[in-house]
Order: C-alpha cells, then sequence, then structure tokens
C-alpha cells in the first residue's frame, strides 16, 4: 500500500471563479474525481485527496510528503502549464507519476511536439505556426487547411469553421483564434481519413500500445472534426471502435515511436488522423490523457481491449513505483518498523 496524493483541477473549482465553460473543458467533475480515488483505494492505496497545484506547493514548503503524488492538473496559463504540478515535485524531491516537465511542456506546444517526432520519423503532415493572423498569408500548404490553437486540449478551438478553404478564410480563421486564446494558431493540410486514438504503459523500451480506438463522428455531430463539442456529447455524437488493420498497426507503431522519442512516462495517449492515401499522421500526445472510466478515450480502448479500469490504472501506478523503485522501498520501510 502507498500513501498518494491527489492532485487535480476541478471544474467546480474555476467555475465558482468565474472562468468559463471553454476555459474549464479540459479540467475534471466531481464524478471523475470520485472514479479516481475509488479506484486508487480499491487498488490497495491510502489516497488523500490535495487540490490543485497552488494547494500541493503550500504543502509541500510545509514539509508534507506522500509515497506518490498522483497529478491529473492540466493548469491555467502558459504552453508550459502541466509542467507546472511535475516541476514542484521535482523541486521538492517527491515521486510522482506521469511525465516529467520538458516532456508536458513540449507534448503540449503541437508545433514543438510535431517536430521532434517527425526527426525520429514519425509522419507528420506539413504544418506552419502562425503568432500573428497577418502571416497567414505566407502560408505555402495546400488547401483545405486546419487551423487550432498551438497549446489547448480536449479539442478547444477544433470546430467546422477551422477547416479553411482559402488564405483569407485562413487569416480570419486565426485571427479569431490568436483572439480567443491568447496563443500561437497552428495550421496543417487537412486529413481527409480515418482518426485513431492510441493508448501507451509503461516506460522507454517496455513501453507497449494497449489498443488503437478508430473515432467514427455520427450524422448529428459537428463535421469533419472530433471537436469540443463532439468530445463532451460522445456518447451521442461519436462511434468508438477497436481497429486492428494494416493502417491502424501502423499508427500503433507510430504512437510507441513518439512516446519514446518525446520521453513519455508511465501512460499517455497519442491521437493520429490518415491521409488521402491512408497513412496515419501525428497530431498530439495527451501526457495527462482523461481518465474518467467510461467518458475518457483511454479508460475506453483500454477496456475494448479487455483491459478493465482497475487494471490500467494499477498499470499507471505500477510503472511509476517501478520507475523510483518505491516497492522496495516501502518493503525495506516495513522491515524496520
Amino acid at each position: 500500500m502507498m500513501r498518494i496524493g491527489f492532485v487535480y483541477d476541478a471544474r467546480e473549482d474555476y467555475r465558482a471563479l468565474g472562468f468559463s465553460e471553454e476555459a474549464i473543458a479540459e479540467f475534471d467533475t466531481p464524478e471523475t474525481l470520485h472514479e479516481i480515488e475509488s479506484v486508487l483505494t480499491r487498488n490497495g492505496h491510502e489516497v488523500e485527496r490535495i487540490g490543485h497545484g497552488r494547494v500541493l506547493a503550500e504543502r509541500l514548503v510545509r514539509g508534507d510528503r506522500w509515497d506518490l503524488v498522483f497529478s491529473i492538473a492540466e493548469g491555467v496559463r502558459g504552453r508550459s502549464r502541466e509542467a507546472q504540478v511535475p516541476a514542484l515535485c521535482e523541486l521538492f524531491d517527491q515521486a510522482y507519476a506521469f511525465s516529467d516537465p520538458l516532456t508536458n511542456a513540449t507534448t503540449l506546444d503541437k508545433g514543438v511536439a510535431k517536430r521532434l517526432a517527425r526527426d525520429q520519423g514519425v509522419p507528420t503532415a506539413p504544418f506552419a505556426v502562425l503568432e500573428r493572423a497577418d502571416e497567414a498569408f505566407a502560408v505555402d500548404l495546400p488547401f483545405p487547411l486546419f487551423v487550432k490553437p498551438v497549446a489547448e486540449g480536449t479539442g478547444k478551438g477544433c470546430e467546422a469553421a477551422s477547416k479553411v478553404r482559402s488564405h483569407a478564410e485562413l487569416h480570419a480563421a486565426a485571427q479569431r483564434l490568436i483572439a480567443r486564446f491568447s496563443q500561437p494558431a497552428i495550421v496543417e493540410p487537412y486529413l481527409p481519413g480515418r482518426e485513431f486514438t492510441v493508448g501507451v504503459v509503461g516506460n522507454g523500451e517496455d513501453a507497449r500500445a494497449i489498443a488503437v480506438m478508430e473515432v467514427i463522428l455520427l450524422k448529428d455531430a459537428e463535421e469533419g472534426v472530433y471537436s469540443l463539442l463532439n468530445k463532451e456529447q460522445c456518447e451521442r455524437l461519436v462511434h468508438y471502435q477497436l481497429a486492428d488493420d494494416e493502417e491502424a498497426r501502423r499508427a500503433a507503431t507510430s504512437a510507441l515511436r513518439a512516446y519514446r522519442a518525446l520521453g513519455c512516462r508511465d501512460a499517455s495517449r497519442l491521437d493520429f488522423r490518415s491521409d488521402a492515401d491512408g497513412q496515419p499522421m501525428f497530431l498530439e500526445v495527451n501526457t495527462l490523457a482523461g481518465l474518467h472510466p467510461h467518458h475518457s478515450d483511454l479508460p475506453m480502448l483500454a477496456g475494448m481491449a479487455g483491459m478493465d479500469y482497475d487494471a490500467l490504472m494499477a498499470a499507471i501506478v505500477d510503472s511509476a513505483q517501478m520507475r523510483y523503485g518505491i516497492g522496495q522501498e516501502l518493503v525495506r520501510r516495513k522491515k524496520v518498523t
């Protein structure tokens, strides 16, 4: 048994501070927090809810420590916001699950992640990052194009208007997104093929792809894009199914290569969309993948592959324990006491 400190950003806390529904979309619901706490407890651990990163900072300064911090906190501002809790943990020599600060910061910025993945041979569509909307007129990529914020998740900023067919439309879309999200926009050719998400657990050469899940939009869904609306209402707008054909296996191979190249740890979910020739192209990696057992992609694809929620969460925690040798330390501590 371990003492686990549970760190998170709760939607209700930020809603009470006046944040918009879009701004809190990446944060977690009371149900998600309950499910995670419950599964960690069922797996034999003592769980203490800490709250968001600032509360963790206060506790660490006071000298509080846990065997492991399990953080799903996304942070509030900045392209390195997902690195804030891991950085705090490293500053205070506190063991924690999931990727380190460098990887979390790198992967949230889609342009940086694509460059690094591409350098390791992961198929990636050509792209451009627009710091200013007027840079749209210099983009030399084939239309139609797809434009979205460079450092957001949960489909934020991905919508029907993201698909553009001219430099004028690209300029207008980039202008809206840059103003709305206070960050650059990333643009790449619109990929018309199948959409896959791949779950990976483990570390280094021991990392393995759990399964590849195909995302199929239903007739009432926002067309052509796995948007925030489609994600939030996935039960009625999206059909999910496991895929194990040659195209899907190429996505799994690329996912493992990207996972290792980017230094991901313990678990992540990687997204791909195929081009017109059926080649899965790397879109992004989610180092803090959603963990609601019935609503989030990673637990859903694991469950379809025969790995239930308890087993998935145990695998994540076990991976973190192995990295730190925590089990050995706990055994030594029990012998001393």
